[in-house]
C-alpha cells in the first residue's frame, strides 16, 4: 500500500461523499478507492468509514482522522508550491564554503557583483579552508584547492590551475643563500601551509627528472595569507600559490628561485552534492565561478 496515496484517496472520499465520486476526481476505479480505503483502516487498525449499498459515513474516528490529515496534506501541499521559485530563478539562501585565501585574493570583490547579479539570493560564505562535508554540513556548494582530488560522489567542476613558487625576500637570501637545486631546499627554514597534500614533502621536476625533498621548519600554519605575511617579514622561504604573491614579485618585496623546475600545482574546483535538480542559485554561482576563473584552466 502506498499510505499517502492512501491517505489522500481517503480525503477525496469523504469530500465527494461516494466512492464514486472520489474515482471520478482521481480517475482510478471505484474498486480501487475501496481497495486502498481498506488496506488504510487495517494498516491504522481502526474503521474510519460506515457504508452500505446506499450510503457512507464517517465513524468517530473517521472524523477526527479525516480534520488531522487535511491539515497534513494542506501544509504538505503549500509545502510544495513553495518550492516553484526556487526552481524558477536563482533565489534563497546559498550556502557556500571556501578557502580563506584564495576567496580573499581572487574573489572577494567579483562576488559583491553576483550579489548585486542576483538581489534574491542571501548568501552565507564560509571562508575555512578545513575540507567539509557538504551533505552533513548542509552547504550547498565548496571552492577546493587540490593536488588530487579524490572520488567521491560529488560532482567537482575545474575551476582553475594555481602555480607555486618558491620565494622569499632578498634579505633572507643575502642572509642564508639562494638554494641552486631543489635538495637545498633542506638546509633553509621553509613555512609549511599544513592542509596542503604537500606540507611535508616539495616535489619538483626538470627534463624528466623528479626530485621529492623532505622539508623541515618552526613555523607551521593553515592558511597561505599567514605563510605570505611570514616571507616578507623574512623569517623563511616556502612553495607557495604564485596568485597569492604576485605584487609582492612584481614589486621586489620577494624573490623566486628555482625557476627552471616545475613544482606543484594545485587545482581550484566547483564541488557540489548531485548533478540532479541542481536548484537555480547553485547552478548560477558555479556559472558564475566558471565566467570569473574562464583561460586560468
Amino acid at each position: 500500500m502506498d499510505r499517502l496515496q492512501a491517505i489522500r484517496i481517503f480525503r477525496q472520499t469523504v469530500e465527494k461523499g461516494s466512492f464514486a465520486g472520489a474515482a471520478r476526481a482521481l480517475g482510478l476505479s471505484p474498486a480501487a478507492i475501496s481497495k486502498n480505503i481498506r488496506e488504510l483502516e487495517a494498516d491504522l487498525q481502526v474503521r474510519l468509514l460506515n457504508r452500505t449499498t446506499r450510503r457512507m459515513s464517517l465513524t468517530e474516528a473517521g472524523a477526527r482522522y479525516f480534520e488531522q490529515i487535511t491539515r497534513i496534506l494542506d501544509d504538505l501541499a503549500e509545502a510544495d508550491r513553495s518550492l516553484g521559485p526556487l526552481q524558477r530563478k536563482p533565489s534563497g539562501l546559498l550556502r557556500v564554503s571556501a578557502p580563506l585565501a584564495f576567496t580573499l585574493t581572487r574573489l572577494s570583490y567579483p562576488i559583491v557583483a553576483f550579489m548585486r547579479h542576483f538581489p534574491e539570493i542571501m548568501l552565507d560564505l564560509k571562508l575555512e579552508d578545513r575540507k567539509v562535508d557538504l551533505v552533513k554540513e548542509g552547504i550547498d556548494l565548496a571552492i577546493r584547492g587540490s593536488d588530487n582530488l579524490e572520488d567521491s560522489s560529488l560532482v567537482a567542476r575545474k575551476l582553475m590551475t594555481l602555480p607555486h613558487v618558491v620565494c622569499a625576500t632578498p634579505d633572507y637570501f643575502d642572509r642564508f643563500g639562494r638554494p641552486q637545486k631543489p635538495k637545498d631546499l633542506q638546509a633553509h627554514n621553509c613555512v609549511q601551509f599544513t592542509l596542503s597534500g604537500h606540507a611535508q614533502e616539495w616535489i619538483f621536476a626538470r627534463d624528466g627528472q623528479t626530485e621529492c625533498v623532505p622539508i623541515s621548519g618552526r613555523y607551521k600554519v593553515t592558511t597561505s595569507l599567514a605563510v605570505r605575511d611570514a616571507l616578507l617579514a623574512g623569517f623563511g622561504l616556502s612553495l607557495i600559490p604564485k596568485i597569492y604573491v604576485d605584487r609582492e614579485i612584481a614589486e621586489g618585496q620577494l624573490v623566486t628561485v628555482l625557476n627552471d623546475w616545475a613544482s606543484t600545482e594545485t587545482s581550484i574546483y566547483a564541488v557540489y552534492p548531485s548533478r540532479q535538480y541542481v536548484l537555480p542559485k547553485v547552478r548560477a554561482f558555479v556559472d558564475f565561478l566558471v565566467d570569473e576563473t574562464r583561460g586560468e584552466r
